[in-house]
């Protein structure tokens, strides 16, 4: 039974991470057919990271509070439900709200699957079985992209969203029948849903705003408006925290040096190479002509090169230069590799003068995202390492999408983004400057590094196999 069990929480696993990767390559034709601009494209990304990272310490509590199996199912229940509505869009605002939507669901069902693998499994069972988690993640991030280009290849942008939903509906089925009951009642209390509404709002604004400047322009109502509304939702966040009975995150935690230090470091990561990821589709198939399936192959030796990363370099690099060393080390190669992808692109370039830089992109990436949530929980007690990785997967998705929504808005300075495709050489030399000023964020990000304590842990090294947890972007 604990197989069968294992083979659905590493099945859920998988969905979360295949659904963030699988829409990149989907995203020029559900811009072309349903009439997204050039700037609100990214929406169809950030709508779910919002949605996700915004929710994601309120549905750790809710597991907590209602049970974990009870969450498990809602997540996924909630998860197909959206893809089913994503799928069937026909105007730009019903995907994004769907898409905000299947970010709640993943956000009920990450931290429901990880509390039922602790539940479920003791000792070196448990260890395995984080790993083969890992694993799935991983897995589905190397998946996305080939299967995104595959299915909207041959059968449209729209089953993305559709194969979601008979997936999910048959892990409901299996959910209820080998999952253990949760033991005892509700625990309704507890919930800080102000918190949890206030900063999600804040996040989306701050967001919106970024997305909307280009267009509407920055000291409109829409652009400085949202950004200032949001950044006031934001500080209001941190006051509610401070006087809530049971805040989502605890204030004492943000004296924690390394896990703020490691929370403003991935926020710089995501928001880079959540970007990179995007500029990449973009380049290949805008400029470079690529079909979604060609550009699902494309992106395939960063995916494998990112597995590498974290399997075979990193515990060799923190045993020879300890966490911080290997980290700073990891961070500044990670930047320098996405100064190579945009020194690659241009109107009359070809993949392969992208190709090394996505590759060290990928081997750098997978080395540092297991790091940072190793670094990160080394400070905190042991009763608090939960709530200190949501609050890193937190700052993890609301990056990505603040960094994805202010690059995107370099790309698109001086296009006409409510016209149609721009120029080949004009579209490259937007995604070349985002491109540029993403390295110069990451390089500068390396430094972040030099703020964690210099003892250093070598011995933790064998352990980063474990670390690599979860989704990666």
């Amino acid at each position: 039974m604990n197989r069968l069990r294992l083979a659905l929480l590493i099945f859920a696993a998988f969905v979360i991470s295949i659904d963030f990767n699988i829409v990149y390559v989907a995203l020029p034709d559900i811009g072309h057919e349903l009439g997204f601009t050039a700037q609100s494209l990214q929406w169809v990304v950030s709508a779910y990271a919002v949605g996700f990272g915004g929710l994601l310490l309120l549905g750790g509590r809710a597991v907590d509070r209602l049970g974990a199996r009870r969450i498990f199912v809602l997540g996924l229940a909630v998860f197909g439900l959206a893809s089913l509505a994503g799928g069937l869009a026909a105007e730009p605002g019903v995907l994004v709200a769907a898409r905000v939507v299947q970010g709640t669901g993943g956000a009920l069902l990450f931290p429901a699957t990880l509390a039922l693998i602790n539940n479920t499994f003791t000792g070196p069972a448990r260890g395995r079985a984080l790993s083969l988690w890992g694993v799935a993640g991983s897995t589905g991030a190397v998946v996305g992209p080939m299967a995104g280009g595959v299915i909207t290849n041959f059968l449209g942008w729209e089953w993305v969203f559709f194969v979601n939903a008979p997936l999910t509906l048959a892990a409901v089925v299996a959910a209820l029948r080998v999952l253990p009951a949760d033991r005892g009642g509700y625990a309704w209390g507890g919930f800080d849903l102000p918190g949890a509404l206030v900063a999600t709002a804040g996040s989306t604004l701050v967001v919106f705003g970024l997305v909307s400047g280009p267009e509407a322009g920055w000291g409109s109502a829409r652009g400085a408006g949202a950004l200032a509304l949001g950044g006031a939702m934001l500080a209001a966040f941190v006051l509610i925290e401070r006087r809530s009975r049971d805040p989502l995150a605890p204030p004492r935690l943000l004296g924690v040096r390394s896990l703020v230090t490691m929370m403003a470091l991935i926020f710089v990561l995501m928001g880079t190479i959540n970007t990179l990821h995007y500029l990449f589709y973009m380049d290949v198939q805008e400029v470079l002509g690529y079909s979604a399936l060609g550009a699902g192959l494309a992106f395939l030796p960063m995916s494998v090169a990112s597995i590498v990363g974290a399997a075979k370099l990193l515990p060799v690099l923190i045993s020879r230069a300890g966490t911080r060393g290997a980290l700073f080390t990891g961070v500044l190669g990670a930047g320098l590799s996405m100064a190579a992808v945009a020194a690659g692109m241009s109107a009359g370039g070809s993949y392969w003068r992208l190709l090394p830089g996505i590759v060290f992109l990928g081997l750098f990436a997978g080395m540092v995202y297991p790091m940072v949530f190793l670094a990160s929980g080394a400070d905190v007690a042991p009763g608090e390492q939960g709530v200190a990785s949501a609050l890193v997967s937190t700052s993890q998705q609301i990056g990505g999408a603040v960094g994805l929504a202010a690059l995107v808005a370099v790309a698109n300075a001086g296009l006409d983004v409510e016209a149609g495709a721009a120029p080949a050489a004009e579209l490259v030399g937007g995604l070349r400057t985002a491109g540029w000023v993403a390295a110069a964020v990451a390089v500068a990000g390396a430094f972040l590094v030099l703020r964690l304590n210099g003892a250093e842990q070598r011995e933790q090294a064998p352990a980063t196999a474990e670390m690599s947890v979860g989704p990666l972007p």
